[in-house]
């Protein structure tokens, strides 16, 4: 499969820590996948994800996207990406149109072609009717739609999600999750980031789980369970190789 991120030797360490976020992390991720990022608490899968995302720069280490080195060609990468973060990137008195308008303008979309992608998207997750009532007025799974929508409306090539079915009722899932398979099956490669650990079983291509800034066990879901001896689950993949200890932390 043709990679479309390659990572090599990723360290991070912050100012004032005596430990790294990450540490010589290497991995690659095929075009078309839909890759998950699991961990426990503190591991450093956000860092990892903010680093890969342009938000935070590496102590160390070389990334590639798409055959572009990000030090070199930071802003043409970030041109191509897409963030759905876990907290609602929205502007709760503006509506659902206008916000999404604000967003897609920041990616340099001409109005009439962004006005077309905003009531495509709107109707696609079942918001036609409600395009035009402030945010602060929709439920949270209606909130994440709108989120989703956001993060996509320039078609980028690579999808970043953090736990973007958090908090939903059983049909907004349902409607999240058929809209990622539609991007996926339309080009898009999806990085996804969740705690929801069956999810990611049944979503993802390919799995790799995080640990104290490295990267412990990397493949199919299929095959990781194979490779644990009694599991049946993801779940119990992750804690043979995480541990059951508490990962609590300020």
């Amino acid at each position: 499969m043709e990679e479309i991120i390659r990572i090599r030797n990723l360290s991070k360490r912050y100012t004032g820590s005596d430990r790294y976020a990450l540490k010589d992390l290497s991995l690659s991720i095929g075009k078309g996948e839909i890759f998950g990022l699991l961990g426990p608490n503190g591991a450093g899968k956000t860092t990892l994800i903010s680093t890969l995302c342009g938000m935070i720069k590496p102590t160390s280490g070389e990334l590639w996207f798409d055959n572009l080195n990000y030090r070199q060609h930071s802003r043409k990468v970030q041109r191509q990406i897409g963030v759905v973060p876990q907290e609602y990137a929205l502007y709760p008195t503006l509506s659902a149109e206008e916000n999404l308008y604000y967003f897609g303008s920041l990616y340099g979309l001409s109005s009439r072609e962004l006005n077309r992608r905003i009531a495509d998207g709107l109707h696609r997750v079942g918001l036609a009717d409600f395009a035009k009532k402030p945010i602060k007025t929709f439920s949270g799974g209606m909130q994440r739609r709108v989120n989703l929508l956001a993060g996509t409306l320039h078609q980028p090539n690579v999808l970043f999600l953090d736990e973007p079915t958090v908090g939903v009722d059983v049909h907004s899932k349902e409607v999240i999750m058929t809209l990622l398979h539609e991007l996926n099956t339309q080009g898009t490669t999806i990085i996804y980031s969740s705690h929801h650990l069956n999810e990611a079983q049944h979503f993802c291509t390919r799995i790799a789980i995080i640990d104290e800034g490295k990267i412990v066990v990397e493949g199919k879901p299929e095959e990781l369970i194979a490779s644990v001896a009694g599991a049946t689950t993801l779940e119990n993949v992750f804690i043979h190789h995480t541990g059951s200890q508490l990962r609590d932390y300020a």
